[in-house]
């Protein structure tokens, strides 16, 4: 019998797609040619927020500002640890204003924000598991986030950081090949990653939830858990399947609009640790 899992309140940082589009390429799921439905990305995105809210979470929308059409993704912007923001510096010029609009949030909130020194994604590229390990942070790198940033991340926040390198450029945030269910396990494709990063995520997490490939490029790790719900990728049915065998209750959400500019459910929320 699986163990009863429990929910966790859990604060979150959304940003309406008002201004998505796909206007350049900067990841291998970007097409500037195919349409973009933004009335629907807004509606599928609304839905989002109220199934969170639904499930008693607490929601902060961040303002979309014009000309920042990837805004939408809102883990990218920081990295948030006890209270304390490791910013982000984005990879590509095109998302690099974005930093600035989730800074300001932060300070007017009264959040220590600590301004990074090389580039990082934030939440794409941190997972933290405050009960795992006597808190640990899993940070991927290989095709946005610096490996230094790693090191950078840990002196800021004062977690151990585990390193791991993606290599699959389908999976080029930790956040498409890795999420957190609760606060000590985690699910992830082992073919995102390199063979000794596998070796790695076995011996910490041997009772992890595996995804195939198929749920993996259906964007179904790009989840959040709450320790009880996990809300995913509705595509992902066989991955939903897995978590439910583990105990967990799956919540699917249909965010195919939003899946054109490479990001599902965990690109557009990020985790307001206080």
């Amino acid at each position: 019998m699986n163990q009863r899992r429990i929910p966790r309140k859990r604060t979150y940082l959304l940003c309406a797609p008002e201004y998505f589009s796909v206007q350049y390429v900067i990841n291998p799921w970007m097409d500037p040619t195919a349409p973009v439905d933004v009335e629907l990305a807004v509606k599928q995105w609304d839905r989002l927020r109220e199934t969170l809210l639904g499930l008693g979470h607490t929601v902060h929308v961040l303002h979309p500002e014009p000309g920042l059409p990837d805004m939408v993704f809102a883990a990218n912007g920081a990295f948030v640890v006890d209270g304390t923001v490791y910013g982000a510096r984005f990879r590509y010029e095109q998302r690099t204003a974005e930093a600035a609009a989730h800074r300001a949030f932060y300070e007017a909130q009264g959040w220590r924000y600590v301004a990074p020194t090389v580039t990082n994604e934030g939440e794409g590229d941190f997972a933290y598991l405050p009960d795992a390990h006597g808190g640990t942070i899993l940070a991927g790198y290989g095709f946005r986030t610096e490996v230094s940033a790693h090191a950078e991340a840990q002196e800021t926040l004062g977690r151990p950081v585990v390193s791991l390198r993606l290599v699959d450029p389908r999976f080029y945030h930790l956040d498409t090949a890795l999420a957190a269910l609760d606060d000590r396990n985690i699910a992830y494709y082992p073919g995102a990653f390199s063979p000794a990063s596998q070796q790695v995520l076995a011996q910490l997490f041997p009772d992890a939830v595996l995804a195939d490939e198929v749920d993996a490029l259906a964007f179904g790790l790009n989840l959040v858990g709450d320790g009880r719900h996990v809300v995913l990728n509705s595509e992902a049915s066989g991955l939903a399947s897995r978590v439910a065998a583990a105990g967990y209750v799956p919540v699917p959400v249909e965010l195919g609009e939003l899946k054109k500019g490479g990001g599902s459910v965990k690109c557009c929320i990020a985790e307001l640790r206080h």
